[in-house]
Protein backbone atom coordinates (compact mmCIF):
# COMPACT_ATOMS: atom_id res chain seq x y z
CA UNK A 1 0.00 0.00 0.00
CA UNK A 2 0.76 3.60 -0.82
CA UNK A 3 0.53 6.10 1.88
CA UNK A 4 -1.40 9.16 0.74
CA UNK A 5 0.63 12.45 1.36
CA UNK A 6 -2.33 14.81 0.44
CA UNK A 7 -1.99 16.32 4.00
CA UNK A 8 1.29 15.94 4.41
CA UNK A 9 3.65 19.01 3.80
CA UNK A 10 6.97 16.76 3.03
CA UNK A 11 4.31 15.73 0.02
CA UNK A 12 6.13 16.80 -3.85
CA UNK A 13 2.87 18.54 -4.88
CA UNK A 14 2.19 20.26 -1.70
CA UNK A 15 6.13 21.22 -1.57
CA UNK A 16 5.64 22.80 -5.11
CA UNK A 17 2.43 24.67 -4.14
CA UNK A 18 3.91 26.27 -0.70
CA UNK A 19 7.23 27.27 -3.28
CA UNK A 20 4.83 28.83 -5.27
CA UNK A 21 3.19 30.60 -2.75
CA UNK A 22 6.40 31.75 -1.04
CA UNK A 23 7.78 32.68 -4.52
CA UNK A 24 4.71 34.75 -5.51
CA UNK A 25 4.29 36.65 -2.18
CA UNK A 26 7.96 37.26 -2.60
CA UNK A 27 7.62 38.20 -6.20
CA UNK A 28 4.81 40.33 -4.49
CA UNK A 29 7.30 41.98 -2.18
CA UNK A 30 9.91 42.62 -4.55
CA UNK A 31 7.61 44.04 -7.07
CA UNK A 32 6.21 46.68 -4.99
CA UNK A 33 9.29 48.10 -4.71
CA UNK A 34 10.63 47.36 -7.73
CA UNK A 35 7.52 48.37 -9.88
CA UNK A 36 7.79 51.85 -8.28
CA UNK A 37 11.34 52.35 -9.00
CA UNK A 38 11.24 50.97 -12.50
CA UNK A 39 7.84 52.75 -13.50
CA UNK A 40 10.06 55.94 -12.82
CA UNK A 41 13.07 55.28 -14.36
CA UNK A 42 11.14 54.31 -17.97
CA UNK A 43 9.22 57.35 -18.02
CA UNK A 44 12.55 58.90 -17.50
CA UNK A 45 14.31 56.68 -20.05
CA UNK A 46 11.65 57.15 -22.22
CA UNK A 47 11.39 61.19 -22.17
CA UNK A 48 15.45 60.99 -23.10
CA UNK A 49 15.02 58.44 -26.22
CA UNK A 50 11.85 60.83 -27.18
CA UNK A 51 14.29 63.74 -26.70
CA UNK A 52 16.31 61.73 -29.97
CA UNK A 53 13.30 61.40 -31.76
CA UNK A 54 12.67 64.20 -35.16
CA UNK A 55 9.66 65.29 -35.98
CA UNK A 56 10.16 64.88 -39.57
CA UNK A 57 11.72 61.34 -39.40
CA UNK A 58 8.96 59.94 -37.12
CA UNK A 59 6.42 61.39 -39.95
CA UNK A 60 8.56 59.42 -42.19
CA UNK A 61 8.03 56.21 -40.74
CA UNK A 62 4.47 56.84 -40.34
CA UNK A 63 3.38 57.92 -43.57
CA UNK A 64 5.71 55.19 -45.38
CA UNK A 65 5.35 52.45 -42.71
CA UNK A 66 7.28 49.86 -44.53
CA UNK A 67 9.66 49.42 -41.69
CA UNK A 68 7.26 49.33 -38.86
CA UNK A 69 5.17 46.64 -40.91
CA UNK A 70 7.91 44.59 -41.73
CA UNK A 71 8.29 44.59 -37.40
CA UNK A 72 4.97 44.03 -37.02
CA UNK A 73 5.45 40.91 -39.32
CA UNK A 74 7.88 39.88 -37.00
CA UNK A 75 6.21 40.61 -33.58
CA UNK A 76 3.21 38.84 -34.81
CA UNK A 77 3.54 35.95 -37.28
CA UNK A 78 7.42 35.24 -36.87
CA UNK A 79 7.46 35.22 -32.88
CA UNK A 80 4.10 33.24 -32.36
CA UNK A 81 5.33 30.54 -35.20
CA UNK A 82 8.66 30.11 -33.57
CA UNK A 83 6.43 29.64 -30.07
CA UNK A 84 4.95 26.95 -31.50
CA UNK A 85 7.49 25.18 -33.42
CA UNK A 86 9.31 25.26 -30.09
CA UNK A 87 6.73 23.37 -28.24
CA UNK A 88 6.05 21.14 -30.57
CA UNK A 89 9.71 20.44 -30.88
CA UNK A 90 10.23 19.85 -27.18
CA UNK A 91 6.98 17.94 -26.59
CA UNK A 92 6.08 20.18 -24.08
CA UNK A 93 3.13 19.75 -21.45
CA UNK A 94 -0.38 21.58 -22.41
CA UNK A 95 0.12 24.36 -19.92
CA UNK A 96 4.02 24.90 -20.65
CA UNK A 97 3.37 24.82 -24.62
CA UNK A 98 0.94 27.81 -23.47
CA UNK A 99 3.04 29.52 -21.62
CA UNK A 100 5.90 29.46 -24.43
CA UNK A 101 3.24 30.40 -26.96
CA UNK A 102 1.54 33.82 -24.60
CA UNK A 103 5.60 34.93 -24.66
CA UNK A 104 5.65 34.68 -28.30
CA UNK A 105 2.44 36.75 -29.16
CA UNK A 106 3.34 39.21 -26.12
CA UNK A 107 4.17 43.12 -28.18
CA UNK A 108 8.07 44.56 -27.71
CA UNK A 109 8.95 45.58 -24.44
CA UNK A 110 11.19 48.97 -23.53
CA UNK A 111 14.07 47.00 -23.47
CA UNK A 112 14.79 47.02 -26.83
CA UNK A 113 14.52 50.68 -27.31
CA UNK A 114 17.53 50.70 -24.85
CA UNK A 115 19.25 48.18 -26.47
CA UNK A 116 18.64 50.09 -30.18
CA UNK A 117 19.99 53.10 -28.82
CA UNK A 118 23.69 51.47 -27.79
CA UNK A 119 23.65 49.84 -31.02
CA UNK A 120 23.27 53.21 -33.06
CA UNK A 121 19.95 51.49 -34.03
CA UNK A 122 16.86 53.43 -35.58
CA UNK A 123 15.27 55.36 -32.86
CA UNK A 124 12.17 56.90 -34.68
CA UNK A 125 11.83 53.19 -35.75
CA UNK A 126 12.21 51.74 -32.62
CA UNK A 127 10.12 53.83 -30.73
CA UNK A 128 7.15 53.27 -33.69
CA UNK A 129 7.66 49.76 -33.65
CA UNK A 130 7.05 49.53 -29.79
CA UNK A 131 3.68 51.55 -29.95
CA UNK A 132 2.13 49.97 -32.60
CA UNK A 133 3.02 46.22 -31.40
CA UNK A 134 1.32 47.66 -28.28
CA UNK A 135 -1.86 48.83 -30.05
CA UNK A 136 -2.23 46.34 -31.74
CA UNK A 137 -1.20 43.25 -29.48
CA UNK A 138 -5.07 44.37 -28.35
CA UNK A 139 -6.51 42.76 -31.28
CA UNK A 140 -3.29 40.49 -32.59
CA UNK A 141 -2.89 38.63 -28.94
CA UNK A 142 -6.14 36.80 -28.75
CA UNK A 143 -5.96 36.52 -32.35
CA UNK A 144 -2.97 34.68 -32.80
CA UNK A 145 -3.54 32.53 -29.37
CA UNK A 146 -6.69 31.44 -31.19
CA UNK A 147 -5.04 30.10 -33.88
CA UNK A 148 -2.56 28.52 -32.66
CA UNK A 149 -4.56 26.88 -29.58
CA UNK A 150 -7.68 25.71 -31.38
CA UNK A 151 -6.97 22.30 -31.66
CA UNK A 152 -6.15 22.11 -27.87
CA UNK A 153 -8.25 21.37 -25.47
CA UNK A 154 -7.73 24.26 -22.64
CA UNK A 155 -9.69 23.98 -19.42
CA UNK A 156 -10.22 27.75 -19.30
CA UNK A 157 -9.95 30.76 -21.16
CA UNK A 158 -6.91 32.62 -21.33
CA UNK A 159 -7.23 36.02 -20.12
CA UNK A 160 -6.17 39.02 -21.86
CA UNK A 161 -4.40 42.11 -19.92
CA UNK A 162 -6.07 44.47 -21.73
CA UNK A 163 -5.51 47.31 -18.78
CA UNK A 164 -2.11 46.32 -18.53
CA UNK A 165 -1.51 46.46 -22.40
CA UNK A 166 -3.06 50.14 -21.63
CA UNK A 167 -1.02 51.19 -18.89
CA UNK A 168 2.00 49.96 -20.83
CA UNK A 169 0.90 52.19 -23.83
CA UNK A 170 0.34 55.28 -21.93
CA UNK A 171 3.94 55.32 -20.48
CA UNK A 172 5.39 54.68 -23.73
CA UNK A 173 3.56 57.71 -25.61
CA UNK A 174 2.77 60.55 -22.99
CA UNK A 175 7.22 60.46 -21.81
CA UNK A 176 7.56 59.74 -25.76
CA UNK A 177 5.71 62.74 -26.89
CA UNK A 178 7.12 64.86 -24.05
CA UNK A 179 10.68 64.54 -25.36
CA UNK A 180 9.91 65.00 -28.96
CA UNK A 181 8.16 68.58 -28.00
CA UNK A 182 11.55 69.16 -26.06
CA UNK A 183 13.76 67.94 -29.21
CA UNK A 184 11.66 70.40 -31.41
CA UNK A 185 12.03 73.20 -28.74
CA UNK A 186 15.34 72.90 -27.07
CA UNK A 187 17.72 70.75 -29.20
CA UNK A 188 20.62 71.63 -27.54
CA UNK A 189 18.98 70.93 -24.21
CA UNK A 190 17.90 67.08 -25.84
CA UNK A 191 21.10 66.27 -26.09
CA UNK A 192 22.29 66.42 -22.35
CA UNK A 193 19.21 64.92 -21.50
CA UNK A 194 19.50 62.06 -23.96
CA UNK A 195 23.11 61.67 -22.12
CA UNK A 196 21.49 61.56 -19.03
CA UNK A 197 18.89 58.67 -20.26
CA UNK A 198 21.44 56.34 -21.73
CA UNK A 199 23.28 56.45 -18.01
CA UNK A 200 20.06 55.91 -16.24
CA UNK A 201 18.83 53.43 -19.25
CA UNK A 202 22.25 51.71 -18.19
CA UNK A 203 21.76 51.45 -14.56
CA UNK A 204 18.27 50.25 -15.24
CA UNK A 205 19.65 47.29 -17.11
CA UNK A 206 21.62 45.95 -14.77
CA UNK A 207 18.59 46.81 -12.02
CA UNK A 208 16.49 44.74 -14.01
CA UNK A 209 19.38 42.34 -14.40
CA UNK A 210 19.65 41.47 -10.98
CA UNK A 211 15.91 41.63 -10.34
CA UNK A 212 15.53 38.69 -12.83
CA UNK A 213 18.21 36.68 -10.71
CA UNK A 214 16.67 37.11 -7.85
CA UNK A 215 12.69 36.11 -8.90
CA UNK A 216 14.20 33.42 -11.25
CA UNK A 217 16.93 31.38 -8.67
CA UNK A 218 14.08 28.93 -8.47
CA UNK A 219 13.84 28.42 -12.05
CA UNK A 220 17.11 26.58 -12.12
CA UNK A 221 15.75 23.54 -10.44
CA UNK A 222 13.06 23.86 -12.47
CA UNK A 223 12.20 21.67 -15.60
CA UNK A 224 15.43 21.50 -17.81
CA UNK A 225 13.40 21.95 -20.94
CA UNK A 226 11.92 25.30 -20.28
CA UNK A 227 15.50 26.49 -19.50
CA UNK A 228 16.57 25.54 -22.55
CA UNK A 229 13.86 27.22 -24.31
CA UNK A 230 13.92 30.57 -22.41
CA UNK A 231 17.62 30.61 -23.58
CA UNK A 232 17.40 29.99 -27.44
CA UNK A 233 14.20 31.56 -27.86
CA UNK A 234 15.28 34.91 -27.80
CA UNK A 235 18.65 34.26 -29.60
CA UNK A 236 16.45 32.55 -32.49
CA UNK A 237 13.87 35.14 -32.57
CA UNK A 238 16.90 38.29 -32.86
CA UNK A 239 18.71 36.23 -35.73
CA UNK A 240 15.09 35.29 -37.66
CA UNK A 241 13.73 39.26 -37.22
CA UNK A 242 17.39 40.56 -38.73
CA UNK A 243 17.38 37.79 -41.49
CA UNK A 244 13.41 38.64 -42.03
CA UNK A 245 14.42 42.64 -42.57
CA UNK A 246 17.56 41.69 -44.92
CA UNK A 247 15.39 40.04 -46.76
CA UNK A 248 13.02 42.89 -47.02
CA UNK A 249 16.00 45.20 -47.81
CA UNK A 250 15.92 46.86 -45.21
CA UNK A 251 19.15 48.70 -44.10
CA UNK A 252 21.44 47.45 -41.60
CA UNK A 253 20.51 50.41 -39.23
CA UNK A 254 16.52 49.20 -39.59
CA UNK A 255 17.77 45.39 -39.70
CA UNK A 256 19.29 46.17 -36.44
CA UNK A 257 16.74 47.88 -35.04
CA UNK A 258 14.21 44.77 -36.41
CA UNK A 259 15.88 42.37 -34.53
CA UNK A 260 15.91 43.81 -31.51
CA UNK A 261 12.18 44.40 -31.18
CA UNK A 262 11.53 40.94 -32.38
CA UNK A 263 13.51 39.08 -29.43
CA UNK A 264 13.04 41.60 -26.70
CA UNK A 265 9.62 40.67 -25.54
CA UNK A 266 7.60 42.73 -22.47
CA UNK A 267 7.91 40.54 -20.22
CA UNK A 268 5.81 42.11 -17.19
CA UNK A 269 2.63 41.25 -19.62
CA UNK A 270 3.97 37.80 -20.04
CA UNK A 271 3.85 37.21 -15.89
CA UNK A 272 0.16 39.12 -15.89
CA UNK A 273 -1.23 36.91 -18.18
CA UNK A 274 -0.20 33.87 -16.52
CA UNK A 275 -1.05 35.09 -13.32
CA UNK A 276 -4.72 36.17 -14.51
CA UNK A 277 -5.54 32.90 -16.29
CA UNK A 278 -4.23 29.92 -14.55
CA UNK A 279 -4.93 29.01 -10.93
CA UNK A 280 -1.79 28.03 -8.37
CA UNK A 281 -1.64 24.64 -9.17
CA UNK A 282 -1.31 24.80 -12.95
CA UNK A 283 1.01 28.52 -12.74
CA UNK A 284 4.01 26.42 -10.82
CA UNK A 285 4.75 24.56 -14.02
CA UNK A 286 5.20 27.81 -16.10
CA UNK A 287 5.93 30.84 -13.00
CA UNK A 288 9.49 30.95 -14.15
CA UNK A 289 9.39 31.00 -17.60
CA UNK A 290 8.74 34.53 -18.73
CA UNK A 291 11.31 35.80 -15.61
CA UNK A 292 13.82 33.22 -17.43
CA UNK A 293 13.29 34.42 -20.96
CA UNK A 294 13.98 38.15 -19.69
CA UNK A 295 17.18 36.88 -17.66
CA UNK A 296 18.41 34.99 -20.94
CA UNK A 297 17.16 38.66 -23.11
CA UNK A 298 19.06 40.92 -21.20
CA UNK A 299 22.39 38.87 -21.30
CA UNK A 300 22.07 38.66 -25.29
CA UNK A 301 21.51 42.36 -25.28
CA UNK A 302 24.79 42.88 -23.42
CA UNK A 303 26.47 40.81 -25.73
CA UNK A 304 25.12 42.52 -28.37
CA UNK A 305 25.97 45.85 -27.62
CA UNK A 306 29.71 44.50 -26.75
CA UNK A 307 29.49 43.02 -30.29
CA UNK A 308 28.62 46.33 -31.45
CA UNK A 309 31.00 48.58 -29.62
CA UNK A 310 34.17 46.34 -30.30
CA UNK A 311 33.32 46.63 -34.06
CA UNK A 312 32.46 49.89 -34.03
CA UNK A 313 35.89 51.05 -32.65
CA UNK A 314 37.58 48.43 -35.27
CA UNK A 315 35.60 50.28 -37.80
CA UNK A 316 36.49 53.78 -36.66
CA UNK A 317 40.57 52.92 -36.08
CA UNK A 318 40.57 51.29 -39.75
CA UNK A 319 38.75 54.74 -40.67
CA UNK A 320 41.62 56.71 -39.26
CA UNK A 321 44.10 55.00 -40.32
CA UNK A 322 43.18 54.87 -43.67
CA UNK A 323 42.74 59.22 -43.64
CA UNK A 324 45.93 59.54 -41.84
CA UNK A 325 47.42 57.49 -45.50
CA UNK A 326 45.36 59.51 -47.70
CA UNK A 327 46.75 62.55 -46.47
CA UNK A 328 49.83 61.83 -46.35
CA UNK A 329 50.24 60.66 -49.73
CA UNK A 330 48.32 63.76 -50.94
CA UNK A 331 50.34 65.77 -48.86
CA UNK A 332 53.34 64.37 -50.82
CA UNK A 333 51.77 64.79 -54.49
CA UNK A 334 51.03 68.41 -53.54
CA UNK A 335 54.65 69.04 -52.06
CA UNK A 336 56.97 69.52 -55.38
CA UNK A 337 60.34 67.85 -54.78
CA UNK A 338 63.56 70.73 -54.58
CA UNK A 339 64.88 69.43 -58.23
CA UNK A 340 61.06 70.79 -59.49
CA UNK A 341 61.11 73.71 -57.23
CA UNK A 342 64.90 74.85 -58.43
CA UNK A 343 63.77 73.90 -62.54
CA UNK A 344 60.53 76.24 -62.23
CA UNK A 345 62.34 79.09 -60.31
CA UNK A 346 64.93 78.73 -62.81
CA UNK A 347 62.70 78.92 -65.71
CA UNK A 348 60.84 81.84 -64.13
CA UNK A 349 64.32 83.48 -64.26
CA UNK A 350 65.32 82.72 -67.63
CA UNK A 351 62.02 84.45 -68.58
CA UNK A 352 62.45 87.36 -66.62
CA UNK A 353 65.56 87.94 -67.90
CA UNK A 354 64.91 87.54 -71.74
CA UNK A 355 61.45 89.94 -71.73
CA UNK A 356 61.38 93.20 -71.14
CA UNK A 357 58.89 95.86 -70.06
CA UNK A 358 57.50 96.84 -73.72
CA UNK A 359 57.26 92.98 -74.22
CA UNK A 360 55.70 92.15 -71.31
CA UNK A 361 53.44 95.21 -71.54
CA UNK A 362 52.55 93.44 -74.78
CA UNK A 363 51.97 90.11 -73.68
CA UNK A 364 49.98 91.10 -71.20
CA UNK A 365 47.38 93.06 -73.63
CA UNK A 366 47.61 90.60 -76.21
CA UNK A 367 46.46 87.83 -73.20
CA UNK A 368 43.29 89.89 -72.44
CA UNK A 369 42.12 90.55 -76.13
CA UNK A 370 42.37 87.22 -77.45
CA UNK A 371 40.09 86.03 -75.08
CA UNK A 372 37.53 88.28 -75.95
CA UNK A 373 38.89 87.82 -79.86
CA UNK A 374 37.78 84.14 -79.84
CA UNK A 375 34.51 84.17 -78.20
CA UNK A 376 33.16 86.83 -80.83
CA UNK A 377 34.34 84.20 -83.28
CA UNK A 378 32.47 81.24 -81.35
CA UNK A 379 29.81 83.83 -81.48
CA UNK A 380 29.82 84.67 -85.18
CA UNK A 381 30.05 80.66 -86.10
Amino acid sequence: MTANCSSSPACPANRSEEDLQLGLQFHGNLKAVFTVMSAVMVVLIMFSLGCSVEIQKLYSHIRRPWGIAVGLLCQFGLMPLLAYLLAISFSLKPIQAIGVLIMGCCPGGTISNILTFWVDGDMDLSISMTACSTVAALGLMPLCLYCYTWSWNLEQNLTIPYQSIGITLACLTIPVAFGIYVNYRWSEHSKIILKVGAAVGGVLLVAVSVAGLLLSKGAWTSDFTLLIISCIFPKVGHLSGFLLALLARQSWQRSRTISLETGAQNIQMCVTMLQLSFPAEQLVQIFHFPLTYGLFQLIDGFLIIAAYQVYKRMLTSRRRNKNTGCAETCLAKETPSPQESHAVLQGKDETTEFLGPSEASENRLRDQFIPLHVTRGNMLA
